[in-house]
């Protein structure tokens, strides 16, 4: 470990502080439907799509009516995509006839994008022709990642309304958040790209010849536009293989940090959104609060055992005298390769700038515990934090426990209703991921898939359906997942993972708005202070981490003692 690498993580977070405040104004003024600076140009656009879809701007939804509306809008974009890679062959932009996917293939990857996921089955330009590229897998970067932070307004009026029996227009905040913030904000990013070097074409792919004299194919392609989209909406999905590894997807430091940044951003200025609806922008610094703390200890572990000397790991031979250098960048480095592991699982991302299979067992064991807590830890665009306002929940309502009180937050009663849909929401994870892993480690197609065995074998398939379920992407690659028994049950996991976690959400938000307002009392428990903040980091690791730690100890937790007694792991 070195100062610099410290001085990584400190920067890191100073300049994403600096984000929060004028992105979650920015935001909250959308949420209230006020006019922002970019009103008079795209308010005639806005009201022209509402209009040209049949859409009343002023009526508002129920819960159920905003659950249907987005049920459906995901329904069709899954239709769509499917189509798109299923006839691929015959459409334009495919600069090498790439052909059809095969059902399953597509199957699981029109899933994975439609439910923010973008888990990769696949190598992006040997399999997906630029019209995919960009008119099927860019375009559901955007609306999914409109979605969730649409759904996370829904849920911000439940908690914000007094005795209504609405949670906004699905459809107006889809709009909204696509044509105001996303966007503009991918448009000016992605010209950023191409000045670092990211390309931007629909050029055929170049042939070479290299120092050994071998032929190879130099990749390209309309990169530039989906790496944006990929960053702000903690898709994750890249345009090639190598994802952000590769140096046309994140060719310097400084697009390295611009990528780290973009991930965080909306999650994080969500919570000032928060703050500004309910009238109290304290009650969203204890969320963000939390989720910073719990991503800075998690960034230091990684930090610390992918830094480790050799002489504490003395019989893993891939450790160089400065730490664990297999299947990192040298671009980047240990630390940053490291923060950026921590960032893409604590948020719903999946993108990588390092082979995250080639971390240490506890370097690797962080970002598997960030997705399996639910990735809250500001989580993905919309939905880390509709996710940790769930554990919000359970927090106040163990708290009222605790002193024979009838829990309230932010002046609302939190009653059985409401905590049985929190639960419910909560414990979808740990089905899929549980479930299907233990599947998988019984069945030949599940065991097929590993490239290791032992400890590490299982952490691969684990880290598979963890990642599923919680819609992040990312990947032990040692696993071969392009397989029928991997495509359809991992698209299974990606599928409840999302939407049986959102429809509970929703149901909450909806019980919330309808409730009155009481005052607090002596027995309240304030929700703007260390207090609070302390007993939601204590549910958190509870619930999400206890629930996983015999799962935990068979995969990283065996392997990292194995190391260290020179065992096979």
């Amino acid at each position: 470990m070195t100062f610099n690498g410290w001085l990584q993580i400190v920067v890191y977070v100073a300049l994403l502080l600096l984000l929060v405040r004028p992105l979650g104004g920015f935001m909250h003024r959308l949420y209230v439907g006020e006019r922002v600076w970019l009103t008079p140009l795209l308010g005639p656009v806005e009201r022209g799509m509402l209009r040209l879809a049949g859409i009343d701007g002023r009526e508002q939804q129920h819960w159920s009516a905003y659950a249907a509306a987005m049920l459906l809008f995901n329904l069709g974009g899954f239709v769509l995509l499917y189509g798109i890679l299923r006839t691929q062959a015959w459409l334009p932009l495919n600069p090498q006839h790439l052909p059809n996917l095969a059902p399953a293939l597509a199957f699981n990857t029109a899933i994975s994008f439609v439910t923010n996921t973008n888990w990769q089955a696949y190598g992006g330009e040997s399999t997906m022709s630029d019209l995919a590229q960009m008119g099927g897998l860019a375009v559901q970067n955007f609306l999914s990642a409109a979605t969730g932070i649409a759904l996370a307004f829904a849920l911000i009026r439940g908690f914000a309304c007094r005795g209504t029996t609405t949670v906004g227009n699905f459809w107006v905040d889809l709009t909204r958040v696509t044509l105001y913030v996303l966007l503009p904000i991918c448009l000016l990013y992605a010209l950023l790209l191409i000045a670092l070097g990211v390309p931007q074409n629909f050029s055929d792919y170049t042939p070479v010849t290299t120092l050994e004299g071998a032929r190879q194919l130099i990749a390209q392609g309309p990169v530039a536009s989906q790496e944006a989209i990929k960053m702000l909406g903690t898709n994750g999905g890249g345009f090639f293989n190598a994802n952000s590894a590769h140096p046309f997807e994140n060719p310097s430091a400084l697009s390295n940090l611009l990528q780290m940044l973009s991930i965080f951003a909306i999650g994080a200025a969500l919570t000032d959104v928060f703050g500004r609806a309910v009238g109290n922008r304290r009650q969203g610094h204890a969320i963000l609060g939390a989720m910073l703390l719990l991503f800075v200890v998690g960034a230091g572990l990684t930090y610390w055992a992918e830094s480790a000397a050799p002489s504490a790991l003395t019989h893993v031979t891939a450790l160089q005298a400065s730490g664990n250098l297999e299947g990192k960048e040298t671009r980047f480095g240990i630390a940053a390769s490291s923060l950026y592991a921590v960032i893409t699982t604590a948020a719903s991302c999946g993108a990588v700038d390092a082979m995250h299979d080639s971390f240490t067992a506890l370097g690797g064991a962080v970002p598997l515990l960030n997705i399996m807590l639910g990735e809250v830890i500001v989580g993905g665009v919309g939905a880390g934090f509709y996710g940790m306002m769930l554990y919000a929940l359970i927090a106040i309502f163990m708290a009222g426990l605790m002193v024979g009180r009838t829990p309230e937050y932010l002046g609302k009663k939190i009653e059985t209703r409401e905590i049985k849909l929190a639960m419910l929401a909560v414990l979808v994870a740990p089905l899929m991921i549980l479930g299907f892993t233990a599947l998988a480690c019984v069945v030949p197609a599940g065991l097929a898939g590993r490239l290791n065995d032992g400890a590490h074998g299982f952490s691969e398939m684990l880290y598979a359906y963890s990642s599923a379920a919680g819609n992040n992407g990312s990947a032990f690659a040692g696993l071969s997942a392009d397989s029928t028994f991997y495509d359809v049950t991992l698209a299974i996991a990606m599928l409840v993972g999302r939407f049986a976690i959102i429809v509970p959400m929703l149901a909450i938000a909806g019980a919330l708005a309808a409730k009155r307002a009481v005052p607090p009392s002596a027995g309240t428990l304030p929700s703007d202070g260390g207090l609070f903040v302390a007993l939601l980091i204590a549910v958190v690791l509870v619930f999400g981490g206890l629930t996983f730690l015999p799962s935990l100890v068979l995969g990283p937790v065996a392997e990292h003692t194995a190391m260290l007694t020179g065992g096979q792991p």
